[in-house]
């Protein structure tokens, strides 16, 4: 079953632009990444795919369930974080995440004992007196004590330091293999490189590609560094350059044999050739 299935999903903000017939199908199971700069629509996204905003034109299903008309039965399958997740502020930490366990009519109780142990969150706390690391763990155990089939997640470690970021990937991991589906968004590309199976690039409001993010990463480019002096404008296939001293990087998708020949008759110091990273896929769909 798809766990998602967007069509020709559009949204307009009268004369500005939300997305633009974005069309995308998860299939249940999947740790999907969905990437893009702020503004490039993946909050709209989201929040057409919540049933928080009606789209403009077009269709979106969760679980074959049409968001607009069958709200509250996809919503009841769902986890979701928001970029920045609001709690009442008097209440403590315990307070709010029993609150949010009713919304969704569950007992938690285990379940949320065990996400506020491996996050270090006390829970005796007033949400008032929290960080925003800790009302980001608040928001993330909110969104997974439920143990929901689709976990949507919208720029989800912001706030959180690096190993708490290690502890929240690891047990995203435990509920995607117990049979989650997990849609994540983020701009860090290197969190949906080592986490996600399928990628998605936004681009304006555009789907530009969409693939096994190892697929996204297999292309016929090659990243190269030249430390020295050479003459760029005899090599076809030259994208990307970004000069840094005397070091120049940039994205090769020529021919190699005229790139080491070009070098050859250069003053070059050094010289690496390497596999693109996501990164650098994902600058080169936008620039």
């Amino acid at each position: 079953m798809k766990a998602i299935f967007l069509t020709d999903l559009t949204k307009h903000y009268g004369k500005n632009r939300g997305i633009e017939r974005v069309n995308l199908s998860i299939e249940e199971g999947e740790f999907f990444g969905f990437i893009g700069p702020n503004g490039a629509g993946k909050s709209t996204t989201i929040r057409i795919l919540l049933g928080l905003i009606k789209a403009t034109s077009g269709h979106a299903e969760v679980f074959g369930h049409d968001v607009w008309s069958n709200h509250v039965s996809c919503l009841q399958s769902v986890g979701y974080l928001p970029s920045e997740a609001h709690f009442y502020a008097s209440q403590t930490v315990q307070q709010a995440l029993q609150f949010a366990a009713r919304l969704h009519g569950a007992d938690c109780e285990n379940q949320t004992a065990y996400l506020c142990k491996q996050l270090q969150l006390d829970t005796t706390r007033r949400v008032s007196e929290l960080s925003f690391g800790n009302r980001k763990k608040v928001g993330i155990i909110a969104a997974m004590q439920h143990k929901p089939k689709l976990l949507i997640l919208d720029e989800p470690t912001s706030g959180l330091d690096p190993l708490m970021q290690h502890t929240f990937f690891r047990l995203l991991k435990e509920y995607n293999e117990a049979g989650t589906t997990i849609f994540m968004s983020s701009h860090i590309l290197s969190e949906v490189q080592h986490n996600c199976t399928r990628a998605a690039i936004i681009r304006e409001g555009q789907i530009v590609a969409c693939d096994s993010v190892a697929a996204l990463m297999r292309t016929h480019a090659k990243k190269v560094s030249v430390r020295g002096v050479f003459d760029k404008s005899k090599l076809k296939g030259v994208a990307q350059v970004q000069q840094l001293d005397d070091v120049t990087h940039f994205l090769y998708q020529g021919d190699i044999s005229d790139l080491l020949h070009c070098l050859a008759e250069a003053n070059v110091k050094d010289l690496t050739i390497s596999e693109p990273n996501l990164e650098d896929i994902f600058l080169h769909y936008y620039k």
